[in-house]
């Protein structure tokens, strides 16, 4: 493929995402996703978009920001979710009570 069907792929595409994309995209991210478009040899956007979340994903849980995040907002990592436990229940923290250090050696 020349750089001008390339150029000519990519303006189409990009004019045609409007249209097909129920999200309102930025003039940035249609140009990025025209381009995508034209690079795998596509015209289903969707698939490409599909794609795009799964590759954020997978990036932010192998940074850990993934867990940054959970943790910020719902006090859990995403190891947690998936387990279905806190790591206070898998180790058996949670099980005993607070030790009460005034009144620990009282008679």
């Amino acid at each position: 493929m020349s750089l001008d069907q390339l150029t000519e792929q990519v303006e189409s595409t990009y004019a045609d995402i409007d249209d097909e994309q129920p999200v309102s995209l930025d003039r940035e991210t249609r140009h990025e996703l025209a381009m995508l478009s034209a690079a795998f040899g596509t015209q289903d956007t969707d698939e490409l978009i599909r794609r795009a979340v799964h590759l954020l994903f997978q990036t932010t849980v192998d940074r850990g920001t993934l867990d940054f995040h959970l943790r910020q907002e719902h006090d859990v990592t995403y190891d947690e979710y998936l387990s279905g436990m806190t790591y206070e229940e898998m180790t058996g923290q949670d099980q005993y009570p607070q030790r009460d250090d005034e009144r620990r050696y009282q008679m």
